[in-house]
């Protein structure tokens, strides 16, 4: 990689982590605090969380049809999902092993912490529940596969993809065969060096 582009990256890293503490200042007004994994608010914000949760009946009273029509559907998807998780356990402890990589924290990214906001009904919270384990585990997913590529494929595509993993910036340009080989063995030298998360 040229000096230009790692400059660029390095440029654009900044941005992202200025981008997250202005977030996070915006968010400020908004307090609460983590204790022992427990999410825990003060008891004004309580109460006035608890002002704006829709009721049950209004819940079901206002729910479209095409909403219950396809929520087979929607929560079908567990059942895949669930054996994409095993598989994913086994995956891991099995190759990820064999080859040194450290491996990839599941609670890193399948979080289980909107059950605390008391302006959500039982539904709306049993909702967020499937949605945080299914878009987490997504997110899983595709950061083992992504470690997987970087160690056995690192080349970027000619067609440009919509969606590019942490990994990406590392990969050889598509094409460029010259000192692949040696580039490939640095790459899976330096892989375990990537932090968990």
């Amino acid at each position: 990689m040229n000096r230009k582009i790692q400059e660029i990256i390095e440029q654009m890293e900044a941005l992202e982590e200025k981008l997250k503490s202005e977030i996070e200042a915006q968010e400020k007004h908004i307090t609460y605090e983590i204790k022992e994994g427990y999410v825990k608010f003060e008891e004004n914000v309580l109460k006035q969380q608890r002002e704006n949760m829709k009721g049950l009946y209004r819940f079901f009273a206002e729910i479209p049809p095409l909403h219950l029509i396809t929520s087979p559907f929607v929560y079908g998807m567990i059942i895949p999902a669930a054996l994409l998780d095993m598989t994913l356990f086994i995956y891991q402890n099995v190759i990820f092993r064999i080859y040194g990589f450290k491996l990839v924290r599941r609670s890193g990214y399948i979080v289980f912490d909107r059950q605390y906001l008391h302006y959500l009904n039982s539904i709306e919270k049993f909702n967020c529940l499937y949605c945080s384990y299914f878009n987490g585990l997504m997110q899983y997913a595709a950061e083992i596969a992504a470690k997987t590529e970087l160690y056995f494929c690192p080349i970027k595509h000619a067609k440009k993809t919509l969606y590019r993993h942490r990994y990406h910036k590392n990969y050889l340009a598509y094409g460029d065969g010259e000192g692949y080989q040696e580039r490939l063995k640095k790459i899976r030298e330096e892989i375990d060096k990537t932090p968990i998360l």
